[in-house]
C-alpha cells in the first residue's frame, strides 16, 4: 500500500507539472474479444499481468502488475483503463470464448504452429464446441479442451510425437484399407496426438478430408491440426463412457475428460502425476477465463 501512495504522489506531481504525458502509460487499446471474454473483477481474486476484466461500471481493465484483486479504480498502479476497439460490448469475431490475449497467456511458450487462427477457424466443424449452455460451462470445456491439449502437447510446443520408435507400431493391418501411407506414417500428430491408421481414417472421414492418404496434413496445416482434436474431444468416448464434451456440458466432471483420453493408462490410480498435471493446466485455464473448476476433477 506504501508503494501506491507513493506512485499516487508521483502522478499527482506529474499531472501538475504538466509531464504527465510523458510519463504516464497512455490506455492501452485492444481487440473488441478480448473484453467480450474478460471476467467481471471480483475482489480477491488473484490477476495476473496482462488479465483484463470488466469492472462494476461496466468499464473494462487491464493488470498492468500481478496483485491480489485490488480495485481498479482505486489501485492505479496495478491497473490501467483497456480500451476496446469497436466499444466493449462488440462480439468476438471468432465467436471463441477464448480470446486471442489469453490463448497467449495460456501457451507462452508455445511452437508457431499452433496458431489462434487455426484453432477458430476449426471451430467450424463442431459449432457445439465451447458454444453449448451457460457462459460459465462454456469456458469450462474450453479450459478443459485446451489443459488436456497442454498436457499432449508439452504446453503447445510438440506437433509430432517426440519418440520416433513408436511410429511403425501405430499401422493395424487388420483393417481393411490397411496403412497406404506406410507402416510408419501414422504416428502422433497434432493437439491431442492424433494416432493410428483407423483414427487418421475415421477422423478424415468426419472432417472430409483424406488423413488415411495424407496424415502429414495434420502436423502441416493448423487448422486440420485442430480440427482432428476436436474430432475427437467431440465425438469419442475412448476408454471413458462419453465424450469429454459430454463430460464438461453435463457437468460430470473435468476428471471424465481425462479417462475419455487416457483413462486407461491414467486413471484409477494408474499414474497420479499425470493426472495432476492436466487437473493444474485446468485450474490455471479456468482462473484465466475467470470461471470456477466445477467438481469432479480427477478420475
Amino acid at each position: 500500500m506504501l508503494r501506491q501512495r507513493i506512485m499516487a504522489l508521483l502522478i499527482a506531481i506529474l499531472v501538475g507539472s504538466g509531464l504527465a504525458a510523458v510519463f504516464m502509460p497512455a490506455a492501452t487499446a485492444a481487440t473488441a474479444d478480448a473484453c467480450t471474454s474478460a471476467p467481471n473483477w471480483s475482489a480477491g481474486t488473484w490477476y495476473g499481468t496482462g488479465n483484463v476484466v470488466k469492472y462494476t461500471d461496466g468499464k473494462y481493465y487491464i493488470a498492468e502488475h500481478d496483485n491480489p484483486g485490488y480495485d481498479p479504480t482505486i489501485s492505479t498502479w496495478y491497473w490501467d483503463p483497456y480500451t476496446c476497439s469497436g466499444g466493449g460490448g462488440d462480439p468476438s469475431p471468432s465467436g471463441f470464448v477464448v480470446s486471442e490475449a489469453q490463448f497467449n497467456q495460456m501457451f507462452p511458450s508455445r511452437n508457431s504452429f499452433y496458431t489462434y487462427s487455426g484453432l477458430t477457424a476449426a471451430l467450424s466443424a463442431y459449432p457445439g464446441f465451447a458454444n453449448t449452455g451457460s457462459d460459465t460451462v462454456k469456458k469450462q470445456e474450453a479450459a478443459a479442451f485446451l489443459a488436456n491439449v497442454s498436457h499432449e502437447t508439452g504446453g503447445l510446443v510438440y506437433v509430432v510425437e517426440q519418440n520416433e520408435a513408436n511410429y511403425p507400431h501405430y499401422c493395424d493391418w487388420s483393417q481393411s484399407y490397411g496403412c497406404p501411407a506406410g507402416q510408419a506414417a501414422y504416428y502422433g500428430r497434432g493437439p491431442i496426438q492424433l494416432s493410428w491408421n483407423f483414427n487418421y481414417k475415421a477422423a478424415g472421414d468426419a472432417l472430409g478430408i483424406d488423413l488415411l492418404n495424407n496424415p502429414w496434413l495434420v502436423q502441416n496445416d493448423a487448422a486440420v491440426a485442430w480440427k482432428t482434436g476436436l474430432w475427437y474431444w467431440n465425438t469419442q468416448n475412448g476408454p471413458g463412457t462419453m465424450t469429454p464434451h459430454n463430460a464438461m456440458v453435463n457437468q460430470a466432471g473435468f476428471g471424465q475428460t481425462i479417462r475419455s483420453i487416457n483413462g486407461s493408462l491414467e486413471c484409477d490410480g494408474k499414474n497420479p502425476a499425470q493426472v495432476q498435471s492436466r487437473v493444474d493446466s485446468y485450474t490455471r485455464f479456468t482462473q484465466i477465463l475467470g470461471v470456477p473448476t466445477g467438481s469432479n476433477l480427477y478420475c
